[in-house]
């Protein structure tokens, strides 16, 4: 394995900011460290750049503990969300700087960087300061000179979030394409749900220091392991069911079918809104219920439906068009198709 984390720990006084993680990372992958504030993302990427020692535990990188090796030595660029560009040097020379620390020839450092310039579409900015460029531009020298003398890997601490929604969607498809296309091992962080599920080849989801699951971004959207990882990633809904006469769970009075291993009394269940069918009157298929509607949210092309079933809040998510003539206060059938029930314990 490229990167190992085995048992990994560290404390801040009486706060454990990161708590026995241990993790898995091939050679060229784009893994996601994804959480909220205070989960410990960001620390677990400064442990493994060498920025903040372990408490306990190993990092192995080609089988090497990094424990005594500093971070200057251990040729892994890094990005900040500040960016961090030296102000009073040209774009040019803030790519340069780090090959010209490794001993770098002028002609050979030069050549580097008007490459890497050129696939960020700034060969033309190349003699501009930093404060002559948009924050887009800004975060893309910020990448050139990360990469500029060929690390062993890419660390990302939430490169995007202080650009707006526009810059911030084009770049997380240009760092995607670069990633692949240099091939190099990344590790980013973010809070960002959407920019890791549409970026990442795995997502590692934290919580208090934690990892609670690790995944595509399928994977966790639609078999997440617990509660907290399908509250995270997207909406869900979650529904309390009762227990029947015979030991199945019953929702509005009436049998609930579940996909997968059968269950037995109440359970809390889950579904995600754009998998709640909305039937047409008289349909009287498998886990169909009535609901009463609520209010209805125009999206664009979707059309969010706040409903009510056995007193409970449920959303659904249907193309705008099937909306039509729907009206709040309205009693609708929904259908919960088993196959997209996903049970998260008892009820």
């Amino acid at each position: 394995m490229f990167l190992s984390l085995q048992g990994i720990s560290k404390r801040f006084g009486s706060v454990v900011a990161v708590d026995s993680v241990s993790l898995e990372i091939a050679e060229g992958e784009l893994v996601f460290f994804l959480g909220p504030s205070g989960c410990g993302k960001t620390t677990l990427l400064r442990l493994v750049a060498g920025l903040e020692q372990v408490d306990t535990g190993r990092i192995l990188l080609r089988g090497e503990d990094l424990s005594v090796v500093p971070a200057r030595l251990r040729n892994f660029g890094m990005v900040f969300q500040s960016y961090s560009l030296f102000p009073h040097m040209s774009v040019l020379r803030n790519v340069t700087y780090g090959p010209e620390c490794h001993g770098w020839s002028r002609q050979r450092r030069e050549q580097r960087a008007q490459e890497l310039l050129a696939q960020m579409h700034l060969a033309d900015q190349a003699r501009k300061l930093p404060n002559q460029l948009s924050g887009g531009q800004q975060q893309r020298v910020a990448l050139a000179r990360a990469l500029a003398s060929d690390p062993l890997m890419l660390l990302l601490d939430e490169p995007l979030s202080a650009l707006d929604a526009k810059v911030r969607t084009q770049l997380r498809g240009e760092i995607r394409e670069l990633q692949k296309r240099v091939g190099i091992t990344t590790i980013m962080v973010t809070h960002d749900q959407i920019e890791a599920m549409e970026m990442a080849d795995r997502i590692v989801v934290m919580n208090r220091g934690r990892i609670e699951q690790v995944g595509s971004a399928t994977e966790l959207y639609y078999r997440p392991d617990n509660r907290f990882v399908a509250e995270f990633l997207g909406h869900i809904n979650l529904l309390r069911t009762a227990a029947g006469s015979g030991g199945s769970p019953l929702l509005a009075g009436r049998a609930l079918v579940l996909g997968g291993t059968p269950r037995h009394g109440a359970v809390l269940v889950g579904i995600r809104p754009e998998a709640v069918q909305v039937l047409a009157e008289g349909d009287e298929r498998e886990n169909c219920f009535p609901a009463r509607l609520v209010k209805l949210l125009f999206l664009g092309n979707l059309t969010r439906l706040e409903l009510e079933l056995a007193g409970q809040p449920l959303a659904a998510e249907v193309p705008y068009r099937s909306a039509e003539g729907l009206q709040p206060g309205r009693s609708v059938r929904v259908r919960l198709p088993a196959e997209d029930l996903v049970v998260y314990g008892e009820g």
